[in-house]
């Protein structure tokens, strides 16, 4: 078929001839016929021109709206990559997480507990003063000996509230932890009295940074294990046969297994004695070799179990005079569910050693009797413990009974009437209903009678009903 400009040629060329042949003869019938389809010729010539003309002009604007469609299409693709690609902006200050916050890359936590606790206490043979520990918890060496029994004395306090902070941060595939605790119960308080303002100070428990498995820092002794202690109203529990001590030190953890753990430790070393003839302790800061210490915990499917052992060296140094000797300790601690649904659970303490008075007991013994006389340091010896029993009501009621005791022998070289009033040995035995109505909250109830004896064979008792409000977060 011919094309639109072919037909065009064609159609001229014929119209020249015509008009030629016009030119030179004139009109015949033929001729006049022909001019009359060369003139049909050429208005359809120009019909088709002017479709052709029209056809170009809408090829044109076809082409003009894909171009314009192509370049938003481009522009839209543009704006949606830049919405996947382009990073969010960084955060602001700190921000929230599912358990604590996040500042840059450490996670911090608070948490803690509110506790207000009610004491209806009788001592019998005697009063301990108003600010005396004594007074707010159960302190063995303040049990009063040789006075006279008086009525009941009620204290409230909110002492022994908590607070504490963790930080958590990874860095080159290592975890670097912090931690900081802090009560109103450690310090005395200076800024009030119990007539007005009840005003305590906040004062430092816990204050370490563990980095994988080294802690440094100050913590709860390597000697004692806080795993096995037995739930109480009380701030620290059966008090004379506890190994309870807080102090700077640094300890190293390596798991043997994933049921055993053997921790390394050298702390913070400092000599409690008495001279002979007083029971008051000393602290002498003349100590110039750590505290060594070696804990194994091992857990099983009922519970857990650990030996602990420490090695010291004991000092004394006045100028003139002054000795050194040898202490050393064995601590055995575990936790033991007895039947499968876990509703009774039993705890102990065993402890044995010389010249480690200050880690039992919140030092109920010294550490060692100096002699003056002589310039010796003489051998005090320790056996403590306690045994917990712990029963679960209901999953909101429960129940602990406890009985400690701790026992101190003195080196028998020394004359008993110098002892006379050195502590010998303190007992108690309490027992205490808790409730817990909704998670986090703690009421609580305890009963305890404990009695305390001197070397000359005195002694004296206290009983104690302690009422407490716990809120824990």
């Amino acid at each position: 078929m011919l094309t639109i400009k072919r037909r065009h040629h064609l159609l001229s060329g014929i119209a020249l001839f015509a008009l030629a042949a016009t030119s030179a003869h004139a009109d015949t019938p033929k001729e006049q016929e022909l001019e009359a389809r060369i003139a049909a010729l050429e208005r359809m010539f120009g019909t088709v021109q002017t479709e052709l003309a029209s056809a170009q002009a809408e090829n044109q604007k076809l082409r003009a709206d894909a171009a314009l469609a192509q370049a938003k299409t481009a522009e839209l693709a543009n704006s949606v990559a830049a919405i996947h690609v382009t990073p969010a902006a960084a955060p602001v200050g700190p921000t929230a997480t599912a358990d604590g916050f996040k500042v840059g890359a450490t996670t911090v936590k608070l948490g803690g507990f509110f506790k207000t606790t009610v004491d209806f206490t009788r001592w019998n043979d005697g009063d301990v003063a108003t600010g005396n520990l004594g007074r707010d918890f159960y302190l063995p060496q303040s049990t009063p000996i040789g006075g006279q029994r008086e009525n009941l004395d009620n204290d409230f306090n909110a002492k022994q509230t908590r607070l504490w902070l963790t930080t958590e941060t990874a860095i080159s595939g290592h975890t670097l932890k912090g931690y900081v605790e802090g009560d109103f119960q450690t310090s005395p308080g200076t800024q009030g009295n119990e007539r007005t303002t009840n005003g305590y100070n906040f004062a430092l428990r816990r204050a370490y940074i563990q980095y994988d498995r080294f802690t440094f820092g100050e913590d709860w002794t390597t000697f004692q294990n806080v795993a096995t202690l037995p739930e109480s109203t009380d701030y620290i529990g059966p008090t004379e046969g506890i190994v309870f001590a807080r102090q700077a030190l640094v300890r190293y953890s390596y798991p043997l297994s994933k049921t055993t753990t053997l921790h390394l430790a050298v702390e913070n070393p400092e000599t409690a004695s008495a001279n002979l003839g007083t029971p008051t302790l000393i602290e002498n800061d003349d100590d110039s070799v750590p505290d060594f210490i070696v804990r194994l915990n091992h857990s099983f499917a009922a519970g857990e179990i650990s030996v602990a052992g420490i090695a010291r060296r004991l000092s004394v140094d006045n100028g003139a005079i002054g000795d050194t000797s040898s202490g050393y300790g064995v601590s055995v601690t575990g936790k033991v569910n007895l039947d499968a649904a876990k509703r009774y659970e039993w705890k102990f303490m065993a402890t044995y050693g010389t010249g480690i008075g200050r880690y039992v007991g919140l030092n109920f013994a010294p550490d060692a009797v100096f002699v003056p006389a002589t310039g010796q340091l003489k051998n005090v010896d320790i056996l403590g413990g306690y045994s917990a029993l712990k029963v679960n009501w209901t999953p909101k009621l429960r129940s602990t009974l406890t009985g400690s005791i701790q026992t101190v022998d003195y080196d028998s070289g020394l004359a008993l009437a110098s002892l006379a009033n050195f502590n010998k040995q303190a007992w108690s035995v309490s027992a205490n209903l808790f409730y817990s109505p909704v998670k986090g909250v703690d009421l609580g109830a305890e009963y305890r009678h404990g009695v305390r004896e001197v070397v000359s064979g005195a002694e004296g008792s206290v009983d104690r009903l302690e009422l407490i409000a716990k809120y824990s977060f």
